[in-house]
């Protein structure tokens, strides 16, 4: 069985360096909706343009440009062994499309990560990015780890423009919380923990969801 997994959470859950990890670990896809657009924003396209305008205002990219992308990226042929999705759905609509998408396929495994707000904003306010590849870095890093690239604080990560997109979470995504925590394949763990606590929590929290399929994950 194919190991379908998207991960919830507000910005600042850490969902980016666990969706990163866990891929790694299984040795399948990470599908970052963010990675795509700032690709797209660093080259300057059409898509690039509207989407940078749109993020540098802490706003979400609109559902139809999101579901193309992830519809695309889902069609290509090394996501059959699995795949994990970091980033998308942040809407109902957004989740419904991707209930469409998934016909035929293995059943996803979800998986929420709650952190409280004010730890939140202080992780977001610190975070650094590399300009070159779009990779975390840690406030005491100087360069990128991936690329030796230079961090900086991304635009949308002020603290005016947390508080907004914090609010944006609450209002358009926060109801995916709602949409899938009936599924037998619905989860949530703590995300204010180490990002290792998060990473076993994580690990054990799917193997839960698989075996509720009847099978392991």
């Amino acid at each position: 069985m194919a190991l379908n997994l998207l991960m919830l959470g507000p910005p600042g859950a850490g969902k980016g360096t666990q969706a990163e990890r866990f891929a790694r670990s299984r040795g399948i896809p990470k599908i970052s909706t963010g990675d795509i657009l700032r690709v797209a924003v660093h080259a300057g396209t059409e898509v690039g343009r509207l989407a940078k305008a749109i993020m540098d205002r802490g706003e979400l990219v609109g559902d139809d440009v999101m579901i193309e992308i992830v519809r695309e990226r889902l069609d290509r042929p090394d996501t059959r062994g699995g795949f994990v999705l970091d980033g998308f759905p942040r809407t109902v609509a957004q989740a419904e499309a991707l209930d469409r998408i998934m016909i035929g396929r293995d059943p996803l495994i979800v998986v929420d990560i709650p952190v409280p707000e004010a730890e939140l904003v202080r992780r977001l306010a610190s975070r650094l990015v590399c300009e070159k590849c779009g990779t975390t870095g840690v406030p005491t890093a100087t360069a990128c780890a991936m690329c030796g690239g230079h961090l900086v604080q991304r635009t949308d990560d002020n603290a005016s423009v947390v508080l907004d997109r914090l609010r944006v979470y609450e209002r358009q995504s926060r109801p995916l919380v709602d949409y899938y925590q009936e599924r037998p394949t619905f989860r949530s763990i703590d995300g204010a923990q180490t990002p290792d606590g998060v990473a076993a929590d994580l690990a054990a929290a799917i193997e839960a969801a698989g075996a509720a399929l009847g099978g392991r994950a």
